[in-house]
């Protein structure tokens, strides 16, 4: 069979693009001249030009092991030259034995049960119908500026407007102030925010909650990390009238934080669900809902199907990341290299007065702009100008946040401390002048 022709020149790509695609499809496009990719290896990607650049985006937090991990595509090949597709009306060993690997990885104690998807915006939807089955309530709590995917269920869950279409979306659903010491409401008063959960359920509800919905670090939103105490608190509050918690680790799982695996360990707390997908397949469409095996148990004689979920070839891309993660220690590497990563964003913070914050954890971290360090008005034509200049100096970087001035650094888990330098000496060139 003759290979399909590709025409990798740019203006035939873009031509195509702006043929075909819908709005809906080409709407995502962050640079101003549309960037073109031929290849990635680990933490590098090419352009069709052949320009290297250092993927400090891991494809939307998508690639965890790195570009085209040799472990990771030849468990997928393996797996397409026997059974490419098996739905799960049927049964293969596949997804099995990595759901049961999967749970392992789950904090001991409850009896952890899993349900493939195949992205984060399934496993969301699945969650909330979790949360409303089990409780026998309707009303989520979920917190402003947390992102959690485009369906209805998912967009409904989410607090940024621009990620919000305007047509109805599901109610019930109540957005609560998310605790934020740099820019939130209360600053960093804690229990202010703790207090904002008591009065909604009071004014906004029946008085009994299906759950809540958190991220333990919002990614879309900017790398917010829930402050100390918070998560653990809420979660008593939920429980009190009668809901879950559901933990969103599509971005923080996976050992990217470093000194966990799961983002919410950092919060001594225990969830009742966590959603996972992106660097769980390492770039494959999968997605998942982990549940306590009581919650789960509350969908036992309805029907609930996904059809490409727990697919042979996703989940053994999904097994293999979990292998290389182990191998090459890369939850360790998470930590050391994003604590030099930090390090360096914080120098470039005492140089460069447009930098009002440097935060994260592990490989995720963020440099929020702001015009007035006492004032913290985003800076937000500024990013987009900086932003613009990171592409220039060979970097690849989210623009982010509700403002979009926050510049979000999510690499593969791979990235080395080599690259680290290079990543600091880019930057410094980027904010020159401002």
């Amino acid at each position: 069979m003759p290979d399909l022709d590709l025409d990798w020149s740019k203006p035939a790509i873009l031509a195509r693009r702006e043929r075909y695609y819908a709005a809906s499809q080409k709407s995502f496009m962050p640079y101003r001249e549309p960037l073109v990719f031929s290849r990635g290896q680990g933490q590098y990607l090419w352009d069709e030009s052949g320009k290297k650049y250092i993927d400090l985006l891991g494809m939307n937090v998508c690639i965890s092991v790195g570009h085209a991990h040799p472990v990771v595509n030849a468990a997928v090949q393996a797996q397409i030259a026997q059974l490419q597709h098996c739905t799960t009306m049927f049964s293969h060993p596949v997804p099995v034995h990595y759901a049961e690997e999967l749970a392992a990885r789950m904090p001991a104690g409850p009896d952890w049960v899993v349900h493939f998807t195949s992205s984060g915006a399934e496993a969301i939807d699945l969650a909330l119908v979790l949360a409303q089955t089990s409780t026998r309530n309707i009303d989520m709590l979920a917190l402003r500026n947390g992102y959690h995917g485009a369906t209805i269920g998912a967009q409904s869950l989410t607090g940024i407007a621009a990620f919000r279409h305007r047509m109805p979306l599901l109610g019930g659903i109540h957005h609560i102030p998310n605790p934020d010491p740099y820019r939130g409401i209360f600053g960093v008063d804690t229990q202010a925010y703790l207090d904002e959960i008591d009065r909604t359920i009071q004014y906004a509800t029946p008085g009994r909650l299906a759950g809540l919905l958190v991220e333990p670090i919002q990614g879309y939103g900017g790398i917010v990390e829930l402050p100390p105490g918070y998560l653990a608190a809420a979660a008593a509050k939920v429980r009190a009238a009668g809901g879950i918690l559901i933990v969103d680790e599509v971005q923080s799982g996976f050992g990217r934080t470093g000194e966990h695996f799961w983002g919410f360990e950092n919060h001594g707390v225990m969830p009742e669900v966590v959603v996972m997908a992106k660097g769980i397949g390492n770039g494959f469409p999968l997605g998942a809902v982990v549940a306590q095996r009581a919650v789960a148990d509350s969908l036992a004689g309805k029907f609930y199907f996904n059809t490409y979920g727990a697919s042979p070839m996703a989940c053994a891309a999904g097994r293999a990341v979990l292998q290389v993660i182990d191998d090459e220690r890369l939850q360790d590497n998470a930590r050391h290299v994003g604590a030099a990563l930090r390090a360096a964003l914080l120098q470039l913070h005492a140089r460069h007065p447009i930098i009002g914050e440097v935060r994260g954890r592990g490989l995720m971290q963020a440099i929020e702009l702001v015009t007035d360090r006492q004032s913290k008005a985003p800076a937000t034509p500024e990013t987009a100008e900086i932003f613009e200049r990171t592409r220039q100096h060979g970097l690849i970087v989210s623009k982010s946040g509700a403002h979009r001035n926050i510049l979000r650094l999510v690499p593969p888990m791979c990235l080395q401390l080599a690259d680290v330098e290079q990543v600091a000496q880019a930057l410094e060139r980027c904010f020159e002048g401002f």
